[in-house]
């Protein structure tokens, strides 16, 4: 298990990609293991994915949302 707020390789890594929630479209930034709440007092933690978007602003989302753009 890594360890809280470690950046994660991902193979997407700066390339074009998507997020399939929101339609967003940018590029992959970084994947960073963080806390996302916690049930019965004990944090929870997921991978999150960075995507810049053309204006230069980050959305965060989960790792498992993205996909390449072809």
């Amino acid at each position: 298990m890594p360890e809280a707020y470690e950046h994660l390789w991902h193979p997407l890594l700066r390339c074009p990609v998507r997020d399939i929630a929101s339609g967003t479209e940018g590029q992959l930034m970084a994947v960073v293991y963080e806390e996302v709440g916690q049930v019965r007092g004990d944090p929870q933690y997921k991978p999150i994915a960075y995507i810049r978007m053309p204006s230069g602003r980050e959305l965060p989302t989960a790792a498992s949302n993205i996909e390449p753009l072809a």
